[in-house]
C-alpha cells in the first residue's frame, strides 16, 4: 500500500486553512534530496510557513512538496521529499501532527484461523486469553 503521510499532510493541511490558521511543516533538511535554503537550517531542521499567502505553485505531492518562496527578499524553489516532513501543525496554536521517523505503516492484526480456533457452544470465543500478540 502507498505511504499514508502525504494524505494525512494534505488533510492537516485543509484542516489548518479551513480553521484560518497558518500551516507550517518541520522538515529534516539531512536528506541530500531536501532543497531548501541552507541559510535557515538550524540543528539539522528547517521550519516552513506553506500558507498560500507565503508561497507560490504549491505542490502537495505523494511523493515531495515542491514550491517557491522568497527568504530575505530572495526567491528560492524548495523540493521536500514526503519522508523529509517531521511534522505539519498551525503556527497559531501548534495543533498538527508530528511523524515517525520508522515507517509509520503499520501491519493489522493478523486474525485468528478460522479452522483452529475454539469455540465455544454460543460459537463465540472461549473465554481464554487470545493467541494474539502485539508485533512491534
Amino acid at each position: 500500500m502507498n505511504s499514508t503521510r502525504p494524505y494525512l499532510i494534505r488533510a492537516f493541511y485543509e484542516w489548518i486553512a479551513d480553521s484560518d490558521c497558518t500551516p507550517h511543516i518541520v522538515v529534516s533538511a539531512d536528506d541530500p534530496d531536501v532543497l531548501v535554503p541552507t541559510d535557515y537550517v538550524d540543528g539539522g531542521q528547517i521550519i516552513l510557513n506553506i500558507a498560500m499567502s507565503a508561497v507560490q505553485d504549491l505542490q502537495l505531492g505523494n511523493d515531495a512538496i515542491s514550491f517557491k518562496a522568497r527568504f530575505s527578499g530572495v526567491a528560492h524553489d524548495l523540493y521536500i521529499p514526503i519522508h523529509s516532513v517531521m511534522a505539519i501543525y498551525a503556527r497559531e496554536n501548534g495543533r498538527g501532527m508530528v511523524f515517525s521517523e520508522e515507517d509509520e505503516e503499520i501491519p493489522p492484526p493478523t486474525a485468528p484461523d478460522p479452522t483452529t480456533a475454539k469455540k465455544g457452544k454460543s460459537g463465540k470465543g472461549s473465554g481464554k486469553a487470545s493467541h494474539l500478540s502485539v508485533v512491534k
